[in-house]
Parts: C-alpha cells; structure tokens; sequence
C-alpha cells in the first residue's frame, strides 16, 4: 500500500510574453521590478540567498534561491509560516523560460502544496494569474 500522506498538489500557469527572455528575465531578477509585479523583497541572483517577499497583507514568505539559469530557468522556496498549519506552506516556485518565434513560452510552477491545501491551492492558481497580468505590464515597460 503506498503512502499518499507526502503527495502533493501544484499550481502551472502558462503565459505567451511577447518579449524576449532576456528583458523577461531582468523582470524576474531585479528586486526593484519584482516588487512592482510581484512583492517588496530582497532578492539576489545567487543560489543559496535567502530573501523575504513582503506581501501588501502584511504577510513574509521565506525564500531561499536554489537553481539560476540565466535567460532559462529561475527556483526558490516560497515559505509561508503560519501558527495554523493549515494555512503554513513549504513549497517551491520554478520559472521556465522557452524562446518562442514570437517572444518567450514563460511557466511558473509552485510545488509543495498538501493535499488538504486545496484552498490554497486554488488562492495561488488565481494569485498568479494576477501576477502574471502584472509582470507582462512591467516587462513591457523595460527599455
């Protein structure tokens, strides 16, 4: 009998950005354009960099950087911690960027959901929908 206890759940959404991914990527990267899509942070482009997104609500997510690719492929932790574990989360947030004949194929994928965190689940599908709107704003406005 298997153990479906440590399944877990994950949001994909998919994007077409009709820009190329390096300017997708200075988006993703530097913490002045981040937090104009996304939240207030201290990111840095290196792996192991542990940095805060300070989210309007007053919430922190805990990240930590784990894989760079330039131009490719961009990971880290997106922790929330919670006094309720039904609302504590531990999960990671991958960027993949593909060059398309028309701009770049973006993909997020943020894995680590519980299987009892459907709700959450569901927030962070229409969370980053949001984001997604708001990234190709800022993206379009990069000289």
């Amino acid at each position: 009998m298997n153990d479906t206890s440590t399944e877990t759940l994950s949001v994909v959404v998919e994007r077409e950005i009709p820009f190329p991914p390096e300017k997708l990527w200075r988006a993703l990267t530097q913490p002045h354009l981040i937090e104009e899509w996304l939240m207030k942070n201290d990111f840095k482009s290196v792996v192991g960099h542990r940095f805060n997104l300070r989210g309007e609500w007053g919430g922190v997510l805990d990240c930590e950087v784990l894989a760079i690719e330039p131009h490719r492929m961009l990971s880290y932790t997106w922790d929330f911690a919670h006094d309720d574990a039904a609302y504590a989360l531990k999960s990671v947030v991958t960027f993949t960027l593909t060059p398309t004949s028309s701009g770049t194929h973006l993909r997020m994928e943020q894995s680590g959901f519980r299987k009892t965190q459907k709700q959450a689940c569901g927030g962070a599908r229409a969370g980053w929908q949001k984001f997604f709107a708001n990234l190709e704003q800022v993206v379009a406005r990069i000289d």
